[in-house]
C-alpha cells in the first residue's frame, strides 16, 4: 500500500507449509482452555491486531462465491468454503467475520451451531475435531459493502460496481476467514453478476458461464495468498490482455469507456516487470495486471496479481509521469515483497513497505534522474520525528480506535527504506543486492519475519548484524548513517496542507 499521495508531488493447496511463529502458542492454549466457556473472540497474538487470526487450525484453501445484485448499495449473497487442517483438537472454531448476516454453517457436511463474539464467528460442530484432521467449513452469508463503507477497508464502492481493499485488517469485513498473513492459503473465486458486468479476481480465469440474465466468472490462484491480498472487481470493465517477460500473461482491468485513454499507462507494465526482475529475480506469480477503479480511496494497493489503483491518478495533470510510474513500480515490487514473501506479524510490515519504497525510489533514480541518496538524506532528517509519531520501523505503534491510516505511517515507508540504505552502506552494494535476491527466492510463498531477515543479512554480510538492526529497527532515535556522518536530523517544516492518508 502507498501511504500518502500528495495533493501536489514533491519536486525533488498445500496442508504442509513452514511452521507458524511461536506467537501462536499462547493463543492456542486460550482456545483449548476456553472450549467449554462462553464464546469469545480469539487471536493469534499479533501485537498490533491482537484479535486477528485464530488458533488451532491452518487454512489450506478458500472457495469464495459472491452474487452481485446489480447495485453496490445492497448486500451480496455469498458462500465461503474453507478447507483446513487442525493443528490442535478443537470443540469450537473461531473465524474472523463482521458486517455480514450468517444464514447457516456446515462442518464436514453437517449443520453446526454458530454465534457471534466481537468480530469472530464462533462455530460449534456436533463433534470434536481431532488433531491432524482435515475439515471443511461452509458458511452461507451476506457480504455487505454498505456496512463496510465506514471501515478502513473491505469492499470499495466504485462508480460502476465494487473492488476490494482488505489491507491490513479488513478481509473479514467481506468473508469469513483466518484474517492474518501468517496463514496463507489457495483461493478460488466464483462471482455471479448481471450480464453487462465483468468480474475479475486474483489468479487466472477458469471459466465464465452465462445463464439467463447473469454470468458466473471463476478464477483460481496458483500460489498461496494472505487474506488481505484478495481482490474481486465487479464493474462495466474492459479486460486488456498482453504478454509480459518470459511469456507471462498480463491482464489489466479498466473502466471500458476509458480504455483508450489509459492504454499508454497499461503498456508500461512489461518493461516495469523486466526492470524489477533485473534487480531481484523472476516474477513470482502466474499473472499480473493493474486494476484502475473509478473510486476515491487516497491509496493504491498491491492485491496479489492484480494491483488496485485509483483511475484518477493516471489522468490528474498535477502528477508528473515519473511519479506515477514510480507508484506503479511500488505496487509491482510488492508482488515479491509482501505478497510472495508475506509478513509473519504486522510488526514485520516494514519488510513489505520498506522494500517497495526502495525499488520505487531506485526506479525514479534510474529512469527519471531523481537521486536515491537525496531522498534518503531527506528521510534521515525526518526519521526521529517519524519514530516519535509512529514508532520505530519494526515496532510501529498500534492504530488508535477509528484511526484511518492504521499502521501505515512514514516510519514504515521511507523510514524503512532508510534502514535498507543504511544496510547497503554497512555491508556493501554487492552483498546487499545478493541478499535481496536470496531473500525472495528462499522465502517464496511463505510468511517470514524480521528475525529471518536479520539472520540472512548476517550470513550474506559475513558478520553478526543483530546490533545494527536492533538500533535501526527498534531504536527511539535514528543511528548515525554509515558513510555519512554529516547527515543530521532536520527540524520540522512550517505547517502546510496535509497529505492524503490511506
Amino acid at each position: 500500500m502507498l501511504l500518502t499521495r500528495p495533493a501536489r508531488p514533491h519536486p525533488s493447496l498445500r496442508f504442509l507449509r513452514r511452521p507458524k511463529a511461536a506467537l501462536l502458542a499462547s493463543a492456542v492454549t486460550v482456545c483449548l482452555v476456553a472450549a467449554g466457556a462462553p464464546a469469545e473472540p480469539l487471536g493469534v497474538g499479533d501485537r498490533i491486531y491482537p484479535e486477528l487470526g485464530n488458533p488451532g487450525y491452518d487454512v489450506a484453501a478458500y472457495d469464495l462465491a459472491f452474487t452481485y445484485p446489480g447495485s453496490n448499495d445492497k448486500p451480496l449473497k455469498a458462500v465461503t468454503t474453507i478447507d483446513a487442517r487442525l493443528t490442535h483438537s478443537l470443540k469450537r472454531i473461531n473465524l474472523d467475520f463482521a458486517h455480514g448476516t450468517v444464514e447457516s454453517v456446515d462442518v464436514d457436511g453437517r449443520r453446526a451451531a454458530f454465534t457471534r463474539a466481537g468480530e469472530d464467528l464462533v462455530v460449534t460442530p456436533d463433534h470434536a475435531l481431532p488433531l491432524g484432521s482435515v475439515t471443511r467449513i461452509t458458511v452461507r452469508h451476506t457480504s455487505d459493502p454498505v456496512a463496510a463503507a465506514d471501515q478502513d477497508g473491505g469492499w470499495v464502492r466504485t462508480t460502476d460496481g465494487l473492488a476490494m481493499a482488505n489491507q491490513a485488517d479488513a478481509a473479514h469485513l467481506v468473508f469469513p476467514c483466518n484474517d492474518h498473513p501468517s496463514d496463507k492459503a489457495m483461493f478460488t473465486f466464483h462471482v455471479t453478476a448481471p450480464n453487462g458486468y465483468t468480474a475479475v479476481a486474483n489468479g487466472l480465469p477458469t471459466g465464465a458461464v452465462k445463464a439467463g440474465g447473469s454470468t458466473t466468472w471463476s478464477y483460481r490462484s496458483r500460489h498461496p495468498m494472505a487474506t488481505e491480498l484478495a481482490q474481486v472487481s465487479i464493474g462495466h470493465s474492459a479486460v486488456v490482455r498482453r504478454t509480459g517477460p518470459h511469456g507471462l500473461p498480463l491482464r489489466d482491468v479498466v473502466p471500458a469507456a476509458d480504455k483508450k485513454e489509459l492504454e499508454p499507462w497499461l503498456a508500461k507494465t512489461p518493461d516495469q516487470i523486466a526492470w524489477v526482475e533485473s534487480k531481484i529475480g523472476p516474477y513470482p506469480f502466474e499473472t499480473y495486471g493493474v486494476l484502475m477503479a473509478r473510486a476515491s480511496t487516497g491509496f493504491e494497493l498491491e492485491t496479489q496479481t492484480l494491483s488496485l489503483f485509483e483511475k484518477d491518478i493516471f489522468i490528474e495533470p498535477a502528477y508528473p509521469k515519473w511519479y506515477i510510474e514510480s507508484v506503479m513500480v511500488h505496487e509491482l515490487s510488492h508482488q515479491w515483497f509482501g505478497d510472495s514473501v508475506s509478513p509473519r506479524t504486522w510488526s514485520d510490515v516494514w519488510l513489505n513497505e520498506g522494500h517497495a519504497t526502495w525499488y520505487e525510489a531506485l526506479y525514479a533514480e534510474e529512469k527519471a534522474d531523481r537521486p536515491l541518496q537525496d531522498r534518503m538524506k531527506a528521510a534521515y532528517g525526518a526519521s526521529d520525528r517519524w519514530r516519535a509519531a509512529g514508532g520505530p520501523p519494526a515496532r510501529p505503534k498500534p492504530p488508535a480506535p477509528g484511526q484511518k491510516i492504521g499502521i501505515f505511517r512514514p516510519n514504515i515507508y521511507d523510514g524503512a527504506a532508510l534502514v535498507l540504505f543504511a544496510l547497503r552502506q554497512e555491508i556493501g552494494k554487492d552483498a546487499f543486492e545478493r541478499l535481496e535476491k536470496v531473500w525472495v527466492q528462499e522465502n517464496r510463498d511463505t510468511s517470514v519475519g524480521t528475525a529471518d531477515f536479520v539472520r540472512l543479512a548476517s550470513a550474506i554480510g559475513g558478520r553478526d548484524l543483530t546490533g545494527f538492526f536492533q538500533d535501526w529497527l527498534y531504536g527511539e532515535k535514528t543511528p548515525p548513517m554509515p558513510g555519512h556522518p554529516d547527515w543530521k536530523q532536520v527540524p520540522p517544516p512550517a505547517p502546510s496542507n496535509p497529505a492524503r492518508k490511506s
